[in-house]
């Protein structure tokens, strides 16, 4: 088998306390970042109902983020997307071991399990 390392190309932004924030650019590089890149204990999210790019929240030493940084990473999944000019937005959000790829799906679909719902406005940091 061989050895994969491609890299995706995506948005990086760096939060308060060493979180790090990822957010795909295309649909090929949102399916590595969420099933290739991603750590299983990743934050992963995604704008509810709508195009838009995967988000991975994460920290180098892994870790659990407080709600404001949950908040924060959210408010970026929900600005790379369509709802970028909406007012407050419900964004996806579970750990990256809960998301997977349905047999024969387009490039950026995936299934999610046990997700929970956050409410936030469309923003960077």
């Amino acid at each position: 088998m061989k050895e994969r390392n491609i890299q995706p190309d995506c948005w990086i932004y760096d939060l308060p306390g060493g979180w790090e924030v990822l957010a795909g650019k295309t649909d090929a590089d949102n399916d590595l970042l969420s099933l290739e890149t991603a750590k299983a204990n990743d934050l992963w999210f995604h704008v509810h109902g709508l195009p838009g790019s995967h988000t991975i929240l994460r920290h180098p030493a892994g870790g659990k983020p407080d709600i404001t940084t949950v908040k924060s990473a959210a408010a970026i999944a929900a600005w790379h997307s369509k709802a970028r000019n909406a007012g407050t937005v419900p964004v996806s959000c579970t750990e990256a071991k809960y998301v997977g790829k349905p047999r024969g799906a387009k490039p950026g679909s995936v299934s999610i399990k046990r997700e929970k719902t956050i409410k936030v406005r469309p923003a960077l940091p």
